[in-house]
């Protein structure tokens, strides 16, 4: 256990669980239940150390709690994190399905404290398979009575903050912009189809070859992994893992704006600050790829139908154009700025709830 982080976080809960026979380290944080019972995502990857499994899952809860509250949903944050012994395309199908199954267990003692969906390395099919032991989950596929992948929903979120972004920071629409997309999966294959067809100009980068070529066939261009943070663009759209831009990248990225998919995609503080003085427009994440929680959240719990899915997702750019203006009325950082909305969005439904007692 990482003490240091457990005596500094602001969460509410941290479950951690070992299993020999498969080498899997499990990590379950609920970071608030203020508005509703915690949810987010289960992420499966390889970890240097438990330690960073742990921290990992806990800025991820808290940015779920924001995401939460800044959407306007009755629920609360928490993540999921299966620190793996091997590369998730290494571990066979008998040792997946026996961490599914614990993994299941650790969910079902929470009590409904705690609901889960589809994250990294793991799908629809997965979340059916932990169906089978526990009821609190997101994502099933729609043959289990689910909504399916929100991963489509997430990307037009994200392709919604490109164009909000684009008309708040004077870059008029998406038309002829360099769009520079990190990561081309589920979502990010779609974010870089989405901004295509709205004339903007692909740069893509991935570790994987199938993603490549098909980028490549479109016409798109292709540059290495280790080419990302230092090929000019307009938007950087980081769509894959988190902790991309720290301090030093802040300084040195050669871009206008970084509006993204992937979670926590600042690494310190500093990063924003030195992102503003800048003149790069920075779009908060959890703002900006909200629509995965608004498609299962919406679907699965609050009886939406896939419209009203649609209509709020789309929203996100409006959301994101409150976000900028009160960064401008308030002289601060965009992230800070979001983390004003949230705070007040939460504070709201406190009112609320405190009345209808």
């Amino acid at each position: 256990m990482n003490f240091d982080d457990a005596l500094t976080w602001d969460g509410e809960l941290t479950v951690t669980r070992y299993d020999p026979q498969t080498g899997a380290f499990f990590v379950v944080r609920l970071h608030s239940t203020q508005l509703g019972p915690a949810a987010g995502g289960t992420r499966a990857v390889q970890y240097a150390s438990l330690a960073d499994a742990i921290e990992d899952a806990g800025n991820l809860a808290a940015a779920m709690t924001l995401k939460m509250a800044v959407s306007d949903l009755p629920m609360g944050g928490g993540k999921s994190v299966i620190a793996l012994p091997a590369p998730r395309h290494e571990i066979d199908d008998t040792t997946w399905a026996r961490i599914l199954t614990l993994h299941a267990e650790n969910i079902d003692k929470l009590e409904g404290n705690y609901f889960t969906g589809p994250d990294v390395n793991t799908n629809s099919a997965d979340m059916d398979a932990l169906n089978d032991a526990t009821s609190f989950v997101f994502g099933r596929s729609t043959e289990r009575g689910g909504a399916g992948s929100s991963a489509h929903n997430t990307a037009l979120g994200v392709f919604e903050s490109l164009k909000a972004t684009a008309a708040h920071h004077q870059m008029g629409n998406l038309y002829g912009l360099t769009i520079l997309v990190q990561g081309l999966g589920a979502v990010g294959g779609v974010v870089a189809d989405l901004a295509s067809k709205a004339g903007a100009r692909l740069i893509v980068c991935d570790t994987d070859a199938q993603r490549l070529a098909w980028a490549e066939e479109l016409g798109h261009t292709v540059i290495g992994v280790d080419q990302a943070l230092c090929t000019p663009c307009d938007i950087f759209a980081p769509c894959a893992m988190g902790s991309v831009i720290d301090r030093r990248v802040a300084a040195e990225l050669p871009t206008r704006a970084v509006v993204g998919a992937a979670n926590n995609i600042l690494s310190d503080g500093h990063a924003s600050t030195i992102l503003r003085e800048r003149g790069i427009l920075y779009a908060p994440d959890f703002v900006t790829n909200a629509g995965g929680a608004l498609h299962l959240v919406g679907r699965e719990v609050l009886g939406w139908d896939k419209d009203t899915v649609e209509q709020r997702t789309r929203g996100i750019g409006d959301t994101l154009a409150e976000v900028y203006a009160i960064a401008q009325t308030n002289a601060t950082t965009t992230d800070q700025a979001a983390l004003t909305l949230a705070n007040r969005r939460l504070g709201d439904a406190r009112s609320n709830r405190s009345t209808d007692r």
